[in-house]
């Protein structure tokens, strides 16, 4: 006579809390999922995760604020050791501000120069990251008359910018990050090269980002 096996009450009750803690995670759950699969074979593969990105930039030289994003932070964590790299996207930020009671437009493109590195305490869900990014400036007017400043009008060097978690930072449904920076010297602007750097470049400049519920990237990045 052929059995009809059943499962056992307390079968029933581990797959219920499986069921409970892939709700819990929600979105995350196929990255982690990912995750432990290589740490049984001794070899932990990075988490991938994708988080929508916008914040605020203050200009101490110009007294003026820049509106970031949206974009997307893109980022590979190794849950093991804590070491973080990522990728940021964000479009190019127009601003305003007025000098010696002008009105003054431009554009800042923010550009990556290698990706973000950084680490996440995997016992407090702190973060903290080092981005080197140039500032490339385009679309200037002064009292609304534009002003050429070809196309290679960037700093010298990349700003480094070194950011911190806010408390309340959640590694999975995002939160805020912010620090301080130094702007460096601007080149090849043509005739506006003096004019820009004296205003924009120098220290105090700060930055928050926001991140939003981090997700699955669509298209994992190799790890």
């Amino acid at each position: 006579m052929r059995r009809t096996l059943s499962a056992s009450p307390r079968s029933k009750a581990a797959r219920r809390a499986g069921v409970a803690v892939a709700a819990a995670l929600g979105c995350v759950a196929p990255a982690l999922a990912a995750g432990t699969a290589h740490a049984e074979s001794g070899a932990a593969a990075p988490v991938q995760l994708d988080y929508p990105l916008s914040g605020t930039t203050h200009l101490a030289g110009t007294d003026s604020d820049l509106t970031l994003g949206p974009g997307t932070l893109k980022t590979s964590t190794d849950m093991t050791t804590g070491a973080l790299t990522a990728r940021t996207q964000l479009p190019d930020a127009p601003g305003s501000f007025r000098a010696l009671g002008i009105p003054v437009t431009v554009t800042t493109e923010f550009i990556e120069e290698e990706p973000t590195t950084g680490t996440l305490d995997v016992r407090t869900g702190a973060v903290s990251t080092t981005s080197h990014l140039t500032l490339r400036l385009k679309n200037l007017k002064i009292g609304g008359v534009p002003t050429p400043v070809g196309p290679y009008c960037k700093t010298k060097t990349p700003a480094v910018i070194d950011l911190d978690s806010e408390p309340g930072f959640n590694v999975f449904k995002g939160g805020k990050l912010s620090g301080t920076y130094t702007i460096p010297k601007f080149e090849h602007c043509l005739l506006a090269t003096p004019i820009i750097n004296s205003m924009v470049p120098g220290e105090g400049n700060t930055l928050t980002l926001t991140l939003g519920q981090a997700a699955p990237p669509a298209e994992p990045a190799d790890s």
